[in-house]
């Protein structure tokens, strides 16, 4: 079988193009991720993640970033609308955080699963601190090394169960960034001492998850002259020091915490250590950039990868009503006969 490319590709709309269908089966991406451009109803996007894994001639993972919150590509009236989790979290108090968690990433789970879309970007092992942008900082689980490790578990584990891989972000964390990674490059100057008791930490306690996401982060303990996504000793770092032998992806390659053009910016994450370059914006001239540059994948990631999506299952059997009775009783909210 063709070795598939190194890396995972967005599309433009809601349904594939002629050129984007000729241009995936020629590229053989990874994978795809999908965003809101591509969404209008179930049976819109149902069709779509069909096209897209026959354009390749193989079930290939389909990602999106149903995180809830402000990042939810899936929204109502067709699916549930969910608080940022930081709100979740304070609703429910922390005795009952991870279990609410846990309850909400299976019904997520539930909604992808039926759509084609086996792949979420979550759970976020990122610690909210004071100076946390707020491009994130609703989006963390909390601030204790502990209990963010505990309900991102949860919400991997939610996934799970409900038959979608999640997607370990942003390693190894993006709490400490005072900027937005989308416009400009962090830089992170905090001992490694004290990064590896408390960022770190959580990150570490999470390595058996099967797929992450790198951080468009400079962390000067790692690398004072790149960022994590580009930076070998940092992904050597992730390795062996984390211990994440998982499927590592970038964050989306056109964000503009990199530098250089999107070629240069394939070759070097590649060469960092990465698995495979995530791009997401949908345009078919960059794609093709991307495709050109990152190649194919390395014999070491392609093993990644099939151990990775070799965890697809199917869901767990249960009740829906079941689970939408307890996170609404944890939620406070009254469900009328």
């Amino acid at each position: 079988m063709r070795r598939a490319g190194a890396y995972i590709l967005g599309c433009s709309g809601p349904a594939l193009t002629a050129a984007e269908r000729q241009f995936f089966a020629q590229a053989n991406p990874l994978g795809f991720i999908l965003f809101a451009r591509n969404v209008r109803d179930p049976s819109q996007l149902r069709a779509l993640t069909e096209s897209l894994r026959a354009a390749v001639g193989r079930a290939a993972p389909i990602l999106i970033d149903q995180e809830g919150g402000r990042v939810q590509r899936l929204t109502a009236p067709h699916w549930r609308q969910w608080a940022a989790a930081a709100d979740q979290i304070a609703t429910v108090g922390p005795e009952n955080a991870a279990r609410s968690m846990y309850l909400r990433s299976r019904l997520i789970a539930r909604e992808l699963n039926w759509a084609g879309i086996d792949v979420n970007c979550a759970p976020l092992g990122d610690l909210a601190r004071p100076e946390t942008h707020n491009v994130l900082k609703n989006r963390c689980y909390g601030s204790d090394p502990a209990t963010v490790a505990r309900i991102a578990r949860a919400v991997a584990d939610g996934l799970l169960h409900g038959g979608v891989l999640p997607v370990l972000k942003h390693i190894p964390g993006h709490g400490r960034a005072t900027v937005d990674s989308h416009l400009d490059l962090p830089r992170v100057k905090t001992p490694l001492s004290q990064l590896e008791t408390t960022d770190f930490a959580v990150f570490r306690a999470l390595s058996d998850l099967p797929l992450g996401m790198t951080a468009h982060v400079i962390y000067e303990a790692l690398d004072g002259g790149a960022p994590v996504t580009t930076s070998g000793e940092a992904i050597i770092y992730i390795r062996r020091a984390m211990g994440f032998q998982g499927f590592l992806m970038t964050d989306d390659i056109s964000m503009q915490a990199l530098s250089g053009s999107i070629a240069a910016r394939c070759v070097a994450s590649i060469r960092a250590g990465c698995d495979a370059v995530l791009h997401c914006n949908g345009k078919l001239a960059e794609m093709e950039e991307v495709a050109e540059a990152s190649g194919t994948l390395t014999e070491k990631a392609a093993a990644r990868a099939s151990r990775a999506l070799a965890r697809r299952r199917p869901p767990v059997p249960g009740e829906v009503s079941a689970l939408v009775t307890e996170l609404d009783a944890l939620l406070g909210k009254r469900r009328d006969a």
